[in-house]
């Protein structure tokens, strides 16, 4: 059964709950849990343009825009600093309105900051779980298009800061990898080499990135069986392999699309929480239920709502630091 968590008022983590109603919605579903609520409104906001189509918002005062997927980018490299550290591309992160490591903090790290406390905190209450299950997270959305890459860049990002963590961001959408060229980097050899191979060592794929806290794992090869190769004993032996010699080290997914490509359903079983990013201006109640049903091999799940107007007079961490918009 899906764990719900309650919420206090003004909280940033239930926005998505009240929007898409999602008590109501899944008590007409075969699953009659509500999921719990994570929200990341205005600052997660990028300023593009909108979506063609869109469905119905709340009403509001002002809009900066949708967060976006980010565009795949063609000329991409590998740039080595030494150690076999790869240098992420920080002009091309502030290009793409994400957290930028080193720079000051702004409204968009403290709206992440709030949304990782949560799952950080879940991961705690989790001791039922094996470790490789409790310190792995799935980022997902039901459609494309709803922000999903951008909000695992940026919750990896957030949660790199961690003293006490290691990060692990996995490029799980396997048809349509966008971690490595967001970042200015090149991919190589990943995740479904070491699964396809009975010998392969997944740590030989790990990139580190001179982000300190933060590694990447490439999708890998394109293969034409990559659901049946997720669904296998050797990806659990693998994804096991990902945290056992690792204690700080937790495991954050980008997947497909849950409505859109298949592995998704298959990530969700290897997962501890599933964080499913909602589109206030795109995303479908009907849309979402679907994806909650496919999804539903994880039983603990966070709504994060993107691309949300706001208020004139609501919550602003921007003007606290300087930074109004």
């Amino acid at each position: 059964m899906t764990k719900h968590s309650p919420l206090k008022a003004e909280s940033l983590l239930e926005r998505a709950a009240e929007i898409y109603d999602f008590g109501a919605a899944l008590r007409r579903s075969p699953d009659p849990a509500p999921p719990s609520e994570v929200k990341a409104d205005p600052a997660l906001q990028s300023g593009i343009e909108p979506a063609i189509h869109e469905v119905s918002t709340p009403a509001t005062t002002h809009s900066t825009g949708p967060v976006h997927e980010p565009a795949p980018r063609l000329a991409v490299r590998r740039p080595i600093t030494g150690g076999g550290i790869v240098g992420v591309d920080r002009e091309r992160l502030r290009e793409g309105g994400f957290i930028v490591p080193e720079a000051p903090v702004g409204s968009l790290a403290e709206e992440f900051r709030i949304v990782k406390r949560q799952l950080l905190a879940s991961i705690k209450a989790q001791s039922h779980l094996p470790e490789e299950k409790k310190r792995s997270i799935l980022v997902c959305s039901a459609q494309t298009g709803e922000g999903k890459t951008f909000c695992a860049i940026n919750l990896a990002l957030s949660l790199a800061a961690e003293p006490d963590l290691d990060v692990l961001l996995v490029d799980g959408d396997f048809n349509k990898p966008e971690i490595f060229p967001t970042l200015g980097l090149e991919p190589g050899p990943g995740l479904i080499d070491a699964i396809g191979s009975e010998t392969a060592d997944v740590e030989r794929f790990v990139v580190r990135t001179d982000i300190e806290g933060l590694s990447l794992l490439p999708a890998g090869r394109a293969a034409n069986n990559v659901t049946e190769l997720l669904g296998s004993d050797r990806t659990r032996q693998v994804l096991g392999d990902l945290v056992r010699d690792h204690p700080r080290r937790l495991v954050l997914f980008d997947s497909p699309p849950a409505l859109m490509a298949s592995p998704a359903s298959v990530l969700a079983a290897h997962v501890g929480q599933l964080l499913i990013v909602v589109r206030a201006d795109q995303t479908t109640d009907s849309d979402l239920r679907e994806a909650l049903g496919i999804l539903s091999a994880c039983d603990t799940v966070s709504l994060m709502l993107n691309a949300e107007a706001f208020a004139a007079g609501g919550r602003r961490y921007g003007n606290y630091y300087g930074y109004g918009q």
